[in-house]
């Protein structure tokens, strides 16, 4: 029996496989697509270990990306189909940390808190399917990347800036995206006990506030509000305490009003970020979103198990940045990532 089939079965006292609450029709089409999507990323994984994104190749965020789809949807380092996989991009992972802490494969690129950001992320969301060893490596390199992420966000910076991050550890401005992904390591980090002193949550949480627009979430403050920046927004909120409040529900408002669409700028990038944050907000926002999303996703998912991401702005970054989305946009209701748990 399969980790995905395990969701729909429970074992009844006699140990025989008894079904547990019916699959819908949408779930048994959700669990089907983010298993040809999983097997689609077997297949692209490169001998290093590693995911590549299109034209940077190798990349610290498309492999993490990729092993946190396996691990959203119930693999786990070491065991099961996907096990060796996972944990060869774990260590080609660890492999690439700089001595400052940065968590980057390629010399000179122009965005690395993005790729920072993420690794951190994946690296606070492994840490406890690991084996001691392998456990003891990813806390060392998480804690000197957290490290990272705090001095990054402590460069002098104008009130307009304050409290965020943008694509330099040096960088003094910031921007809701980048912030995004280091509020969320953060956080992570701290849910497994690294040193994350709680004033950087909350001057993080300040600036994703600055970002409220007009009952939504825009780039950077005063600048209109996206789908997808309302969703980075909600989620933000949601996943540092600030849950229900004004400004998360009038986002999640604002998505049931104008839910992300095909048509978007960086649409993948709001599958995860809408579907995680709407997820948390919960109830009527939730079950709305989810409908929507595997509306756009499920008929749009390649005959090889990819998605290829309908806009330019994303195209560029090839189909293991699209499918890994796309599975952890999907895969939220399992709640095998600790991010996703409410």
């Amino acid at each position: 029996m399969t980790l995905l089939t395990a969701l729909a079965v429970s074992l009844s006292n006699d140990g025989s496989a008894a079904s547990a609450a019916p699959r819908t029709a949408e779930q048994k089409q959700i669990d089907d697509a983010v298993a040809r999507a999983l097997e689609y990323l077997a297949r692209q994984q490169r001998p290093s270990g590693a995911w590549a994104t299109d034209p940077h190749g190798e990349s610290t965020a498309a492999t993490s990306l990729a092993c946190m789809a396996f691990m959203a949807a119930g693999h786990v380092p070491g065991e099961g189909p996907y096990g060796d996989a996972l944990v060869r991009g774990i260590d080609w992972v660890l492999a690439q940390q700089r001595p400052d802490g940065l968590l980057i494969a390629r010399p000179g690129h122009g965005q690395p808190m993005y790729d920072h950001g993420i690794t951190a992320l994946m690296l606070a969301e492994v840490i406890g399917m690991l084996d001691k060893p392998r456990a003891a490596r990813c806390r060392t390199a998480l804690e000197d990347a957290v490290r990272l992420i705090l001095r990054a966000q402590a460069v002098p910076k104008s009130s307009h800036h304050a409290g965020g991050w943008r694509y330099q550890p040096t960088s003094n401005d910031s921007d809701l995206s980048v912030t995004g992904w280091q509020l969320l390591a953060l956080r992570a980090a701290k849910n497994v006990g690294c040193d994350v002193p709680a004033d950087h949550i909350d001057r993080a949480v300040e600036y994703v506030r600055k970002c409220f627009q007009h009952g939504g979430f825009g780039y950077q403050p005063t600048q209109n509000a996206t789908a997808t920046r309302t969703g980075t927004g909600i989620l933000c909120l949601e996943i540092c305490g600030q849950h229900h409040t004004a400004e998360a529900l009038a986002g999640a408002e604002y998505l049931a009003r104008r839910p992300l669409g095909r048509h978007e700028s960086y649409f993948f990038y709001g599958v995860y970020y809408c579907s995680v944050g709407m997820f948390q907000v919960g109830g009527k926002y939730w079950e709305q979103s989810k409908s929507e999303l595997t509306r756009l996703l499920i008929p749009s998912q390649q005959p090889d198990g990819s998605w290829i991401a309908p806009h330019h702005t994303e195209a560029r970054f090839g189909t293991v940045y699209s499918t890994s989305l796309g599975v952890l946009g999907l895969a939220v209701e399992y709640q095998y990532l600790p991010i996703y748990q409410r």
